[in-house]
């Protein structure tokens, strides 16, 4: 796939992210947990790769902020978590560790960046400890559901979208 079909789909799963926003979002303490941006994660990660998957994350968050529907922990969430979920599918072609980076680079890394931000920057009380189980929470429900879909499309036949991606037979 060329440069132009990879930012067309970048674009409409950044539509999607922000629109879902205002409609599904779970506060947890002065966090949103927001579902539906991990499932976009993993999909972002399957089919356009690292590049795309960070630059989606970024504009989402970047939007859910301006639009007052998101937090500023969502940048370190959300890019982390596509990240490690886009490098770890591209090294091993796995769909499953797309998910698992998902909810490990969302649910543990991301937390551990958020801490500084809410404790220092934002002057919130926080503990470490309690950004992981609210991240994890919302990293492995729309991650997993990203992951369904992703094994939903390779049995349905519908070719990956990067080229890169394509003739690997080992995704799951």
């Amino acid at each position: 796939m060329g440069k132009t079909q990879n930012l067309t789909v970048t674009a409409m799963m950044i539509a999607v992210g922000t629109f879902s926003s205002q409609l599904f979002y779970i506060p947890l303490g002065f966090t949103k947990a927001f579902p539906v941006q991990h499932l976009i994660n993993v999909l972002s990660a399957v089919l356009l790769g690292p590049y795309y998957a960070v630059a989606q994350a970024f504009c989402v968050s970047l939007l859910r902020n301006i639009m007052g529907t998101g937090s500023v922990f969502a940048f370190p969430g959300s890019m982390v978590g596509a990240l490690l979920a886009s490098v770890l599918f591209a090294k091993t072609r796995k769909l499953y560790l797309a998910f698992l980076g998902e909810v490990i680079g969302t649910g543990f890394f991301g937390a551990i960046l958020s801490y500084p931000i809410a404790a220092f920057i934002l002057g919130q009380k926080a503990t470490l400890l309690g950004f992981i189980p609210l991240f994890i929470f919302s990293s492995f429900a729309g991650a997993l559901l990203g992951f369904i879909i992703a094994i939903l499309i390779k049995k349905k036949a519908i070719v990956f979208l990067n080229k890169n991606y394509r003739n690997s037979n080992r995704e799951r």
